[in-house]
């Protein structure tokens, strides 16, 4: 019998090696962090919280009325439960929870995943992520509330010439409320909804409404994402597709 040969030892040093593969964060990922980064450095402390939450923190203590259209099943991700839980619809629960836990001043901001019952299309989805934001001092004001939104829209976009409005709008959690528009490259697009913490959210808090007051504001993540990469689908970030990924 022939004697079996020994695999050689050698090594090729000179031969090329094998390519790997390089992961990539996510854009949504990428549009968080670049967020978050930029709101720390104006002295906001990131605030986290379940996703999955109770009437309480998500409805009535951000006086949101027991009739109101969000609350319906349409709406609304209920969970069969005798604590009548559901997936949050934003994450000004975040919120509700931090002020319970802490005393002013103070001003955070709570970035996460939402969910919405709603018809999907090319700017919809029935998850999405939001970034929400709350400062509460005794000398707090709209001009506040301008000045730290059009600072983070510049350094997020990269854009010095971007500039913002306020319209008057309505929400139960803050009065006044206020729509926020950007004028980004000539157009002027919604970007947040924004205003005053009500009085009556304050006071659920135990905290004195004539010596306290804040401002609040909530943006998607998606659609900051969707303005800065150019993408016209909210669908393709959660599309598990690796071609979109690798673009990033």
């Amino acid at each position: 019998m022939e004697k079996k040969q020994k695999k050689s030892s050698f090594i090729d040093v000179t031969a090329p090696g094998k390519k790997m593969g390089r992961g990539h964060l996510h854009p949504l990922t990428q549009a968080m962090d670049k967020a978050g980064d930029i709101f720390q450095s104006m002295g906001f402390e990131i605030a986290d919280g379940p996703e999955l939450e109770t009437e309480y923190y998500n409805f009535d203590a951000l006086n949101i009325p027991a009739d109101h259209p969000a609350r319906a099943m349409q709406d609304t991700f209920w969970i069969k439960s005798k604590e009548k839980l559901l997936l949050r619809t934003h994450t000004s629960s975040v919120q509700i929870r931090y002020m319970e836990r802490n005393q002013p001043p103070f001003r955070i901001i709570s970035p996460g995943r939402v969910f919405r019952m709603e018809a999907t299309d090319a700017t919809h989805e029935t998850q999405f992520y939001q970034i929400e934001g709350l400062m509460v001092d005794k000398k707090t004001n709209l001009a506040n509330l301008k000045a730290v939104i059009k600072i983070f829209l510049r350094r997020f976009f990269g854009d010095e010439n971007i500039d913002i409005r306020f319209r008057a709008s309505y929400f139960p959690f803050v009065e006044p409320g206020v729509e926020v528009d950007m004028k980004f490259k000539g157009k002027w697009l919604e970007i947040a909804g924004a205003g005053m913490v009500h009085p009556k959210i304050l006071d659920n808090m135990k905290l004195d409404p004539n010596e306290w007051q804040g401002f609040a504001f909530g943006m998607s993540v998606d659609r900051l994402a969707m303005i800065k990469y150019k993408i016209d689908d909210i669908r393709l970030f959660y599309s598990g597709d690796l071609r979109f990924i690798k673009q990033f």
